[in-house]
């Protein structure tokens, strides 16, 4: 697998920060984080950030992310619709193939298969507006308690009824294991529909009360990562492994020192 780095292992820094530490620890693909791109582009282009991350000699292989993608509020939906053709184009000039669409609470009232019909309406639609522009949809599952899509199987599940070639999905070790996901539903993903493989640890919690702040360096925590990369390798992925870590104890560390030991542990553990 490729290493790739995630702007929110480092988020207090800018997106030419991360473009610089990612390229200067050694990782080979930039999982851009779409707030900070936002600000870039205030004062900055689209044919900027190309450059900047060409002069790195990374990749942008994701921006990351649009979030609540099954709301029931008619506006927000309209909001979804159109952050997805605005990071369509930002994929097309940046050559970067994936966009990260996350789901937020159970909608108040919903049952389980209205949530699960409902977001892969969502999907159709994001994707019959990201396709068209060469932009794909990767679908990430949350593993807390209070998300409406919490595993593994559930996410392919949906993936498989969206039915369409540009709609993948994402696995996270923080998410796999804070949501109770098997082994075994790994073994169900089809490979070519894997976008993105995200790599982390956590600390030793109960699973219902870990959040993104309990992440740790790959390797430091509690996640059976060697089982988990064993059956991601198993289905025949050769992806990216993209660290992401959302930890304020990190961020307060020298950015390039935190990108280094991500890159240092996050090998170590795909290696082993």
């Amino acid at each position: 697998m490729k290493l790739g780095y995630n702007g929110a292992t480092t988020m207090p820094s800018s997106f030419e920060t991360d473009v610089r530490i990612a390229g200067a620890a050694g990782f080979a693909v930039l999982e851009i984080t779409a707030i900070k791109l936002d600000k870039y582009l205030v004062s900055h282009t689209l044919a900027d950030a190309r450059t900047l991350i060409r002069a790195a000699k990374l990749k942008p292989h994701a921006i990351n992310s649009i979030e609540q993608i099954n709301t029931r509020d008619e506006a927000l939906r309209q909001k979804v619709l159109a952050r997805t053709r605005e990071l369509s184009e930002w994929c097309a000039a940046l050559a970067c193939p994936w966009i990260i669409a996350v789901p937020g609470a159970l909608p108040p009232g919903a049952t389980w298969e209205q949530a699960r019909d409902e977001t892969a309406a969502i999907l159709r639609a994001m994707d019959a507006i990201a396709a068209p522009r060469g932009a794909q949809i990767a679908f990430e599952f949350l593993g807390f308690p209070w998300c409406a899509v919490q595993t593994v199987a559930q996410a392919w599940g949906i993936v498989r009824a969206v039915h369409s070639p540009t709609v993948g999905m994402v696995i996270d070790t923080c998410h796999f294991f804070a949501g109770g996901s098997t082994i075994e539903s790994i073994k169900a993903v089809d490979a070519q529909k894997l976008a993105v493989f995200h790599i982390n640890d956590v600390e030793k919690l109960p699973r219902e009360l870990i959040q993104d702040v309990n992440r740790l360096f790959p390797g430091d925590g509690v996640i059976p990562l060697k089982a988990i990369v064993r059956a991601v390798r198993g289905i025949g992925y050769r992806g990216v492994a993209s660290v992401e870590i959302f930890r304020p104890a990190y961020w307060r560390r020298p950015p390039l020192a935190v990108a280094k030991e991500a890159f240092r542990k996050s090998k170590h553990v795909l290696e082993k």
